[in-house]
């Protein structure tokens, strides 16, 4: 799989995004509360592997990163009826955001990857 060297600064500003994204999710359950909840585990795992690949996805862009985000984010957002959790407003309501976040971003930014000129010069 090809490394990208040229990157715009919308797209670096995306793996910005995400790794708050990432962050906001990883904290919520001691932020709203549901630490002790038995679905917290999945807001830490998910919330920790988007941000740990938006950090790689700044130091060296690779499609595959932006596959997986597109996963979690898709995820993140199935998670509250599939872990059973959709009853829960305040988790439930961060997953789904921060997973059309992440998810909307992964998909804008395998756009632009398909459509990057192999030549900048």
């Amino acid at each position: 799989m090809a490394s990208y060297s040229y990157r715009r600064m919308e797209e670096n500003a995306i793996d910005i995004v995400n790794l708050i994204a990432g962050v906001v999710l990883a904290i919520s359950p001691w932020v709203l509360g549901f630490a002790g909840a038995g679905f917290a585990w999945n807001a830490w795992i998910v919330g920790a592997l988007v941000a740990l690949i938006a950090i790689g996805a700044l130091v060296s862009f690779q499609r595959w990163e932006e596959w997986v985000n597109l996963v979690l984010g898709i995820w993140a957002i199935a998670s509250p009826w599939v872990l059973g959790f959709s009853a829960n407003g305040g988790a439930m309501a961060t997953h789904v955001i921060v997973g059309l976040v992440v998810a909307i971003l992964a998909a804008i930014e395998l756009w632009l990857a398909a459509h990057r000129p192999f030549s900048t010069v």
